[in-house]
C-alpha cells in the first residue's frame, strides 16, 4: 500500500480543489491510501471527499509567509508515513518541497495547472531555489508542461502529463425542466451557461460583448453565470467582478443574464443549459469544459493551451479566437438556432469525455505515474 498525501494550498470552489478532490475520491483503493491536507480551514469542497473526517487534515497559514507551516507539515507526514506527496498551487507546492526532504518522504511530486501566464517574480524565485527538491511536475496539459519547462528550467523528461477526469455518473444528461423553473426560465428560452470563477484569466469581457451581439439576434436567449470571485477577492478578483458587473450595465445585457455566484449543484446547472461556453485566455485542462461536454451539453471554447485536444472542433463543440467575440456570437448562434446539430454535438462530447477524460482514467494514469516514479527513484537510490 502507498500512501499518498494531496497537499493544496485550500479547498475553496476551484479546478484544481476539484481535480484533488476526484483524485483522492477515485485512485485505487487497494493500492494507494490517500489523504488530503488544506493550508487553509476554508474548505467548501471537502463536503465531496469521502471519509474527509478521518482523511481530511488543516494546516492553516497564520500569516501571507508562515514558515511554521513546513514544520507542522513534516509533522503531518512522518505521522501518516507518507511515500508520495504531491502539492498544487503555489504556497503548497513550495511546502511539499521543504517538509518532503526534511521528512525524508520517498517522492515529492509537483502540479501545473495552467499555461503562459506571468509569474510573479518572488513566485519565480521561490520555485527556482527549491527546484532540486522536487522528482517529478505532473501537469494537466501538454502546454502546460512546456511553459512550465521554459520558465522553470526543467528538462521535458522531468514532465508526466494527466489530463483532468470528470465523474461522468454525476455529470450525466437529464431533465431541465425543473433546474429551469426553480431558476425562472422558460423551458423554450435559449440558455447560455458559462461555469468560471471571476478572475481575469476567464475573460468574462468576450462573453459579455457576444452576449450583446447575440441577443440582437436572439432576443430571449438567457445568460447563466455560475461562479464568484475567489475567497477573500484575493489574486484582485474583487475588483474584477465589480468591473464586469458596471460592464454588463454598459451593454445592458442585465435583464438576460443569471449570476447564482458559487454552487455546490452544478451538476444539475448544467442541464438547463443549451450551450456553455469559456473564453478564457489561458487554462489548463478545464473542468468547465469537461463537466458540460458529460452532462451532452455542447461547449464554444477559446483555443487555447489543450483545448484543441479536449474538445474536438466541430464534432463537441466548437473552438475560436481568444478575442472574437463576433465569432462567439455566431457559434452560439448556430448551436441555439440547430437543435439536431446541438443534440449530436451534445451526445459526441459526452462519449468522448467518457472514453478518454473521465475519473477513472484520470486515476489510473495518476496511478502509473507515482508508481514508475517510485520504482525508478529506488533504482537511482540503490545504484547510488
Amino acid at each position: 500500500m502507498t500512501r499518498v498525501l494531496l497537499l493544496i494550498s485550500n479547498l475553496e470552489y476551484g479546478g484544481a480543489q476539484r481535480q484533488v478532490i476526484e483524485l483522492a475520491n477515485h485512485l485505487d483503493a487497494e493500492r494507494f491510501a490517500v489523504s488530503v491536507c488544506s493550508l487553509s480551514s476554508y474548505t467548501p469542497l471537502a463536503s465531496s471527499l469521502r471519509d474527509a473526517s478521518s482523511r481530511l487534515h488543516i494546516i492553516s497559514k497564520h500569516a501571507k509567509f508562515d514558515i511554521t507551516v513546513v514544520p507542522r507539515l513534516v509533522a503531518l507526514l512522518r505521522r501518516l508515513q507518507i511515500d508520495i506527496i504531491q502539492s498544487y498551487l503555489f504556497d503548497a507546492d513550495i511546502a511539499a518541497r521543504l517538509a518532503g526532504r526534511l521528512a525524508r518522504t520517498r517522492a515529492v511530486v509537483g502540479s501545473e495547472r495552467n499555461a503562459d501566464y506571468r509569474l510573479r517574480r518572488r513566485h519565480l524565485i521561490a520555485y527556482r531555489l527549491t527546484r532540486r527538491h522536487v522528482d517529478l511536475i505532473i501537469a494537466n496539459s501538454h502546454a502546460g508542461a512546456g511553459f512550465s519547462s521554459r520558465v522553470l528550467g526543467h528538462p521535458s523528461r522531468f514532465y508526466e502529463v494527466v489530463h483532468n477526469g470528470v465523474d461522468v455518473q454525476h455529470f450525466a444528461p437529464g431533465s431541465a425542466r425543473d433546474v429551469r423553473q426553480e431558476l425562472g426560465v422558460g423551458v423554450d428560452e435559449p440558455v447560455v451557461g458559462m461555469f468560471a470563477s471571476f478572475k481575469v484569466q476567464k475573460n468574462h469581457p468576450l462573453a459579455f460583448q457576444a452576449a450583446r451581439v447575440l441577443l440582437d439576434r436572439l432576443p430571449r436567449a438567457r445568460f447563466l453565470f455560475v461562479g464568484d470571485m475567489l475567497f477573500e477577492g484575493m489574486h484582485g478578483s474583487a475588483e474584477y467582478t465589480a468591473q464586469m458587473h458596471r460592464l454588463v450595465d454598459d451593454l445592458r445585457i442585465r435583464p438576460h443574464c443569471l449570476f447564482l455566484g458559487n454552487r455546490l449543484d452544478v451538476a444539475r446547472l448544467y442541464r438547463a443549459c443549451d450551450v456553455t461556453i469559456l473564453p478564457s485566455f489561458f487554462e489548463g485542462t478545464p473542468n468547465a469544459l469537461l463537466e458540460s461536454m458529460a452532462t451532452a451539453v455542447p461547449v464554444v471554447a477559446t483555443e487555447v493551451s489543450d483545448n484543441a485536444l479536449i474538445v474536438p472542433d466541430g464534432r463537441a463543440g466548437f473552438l475560436v479566437k481568444p478575442a472574437d467575440s463576433a465569432a462567439l456570437a455566431d457559434r452560439l448562434h448556430r448551436l441555439l438556432v440547430d437543435q439536431p446539430l446541438r443534440l449530436a454535438l451534445g451526445q459526441a462530447a459526452r462519449a468522448w469525455v467518457t472514453e478518454g477524460f473521465s475519473t477513472a482514467a484520470l486515476a489510473r494514469r495518476t496511478g502509473q505515474v507515482y508508481e514508475e516514479l517510485l520504482e525508478r527513484l529506488s533504482v537511482v537510490r540503490y545504484a547510488a
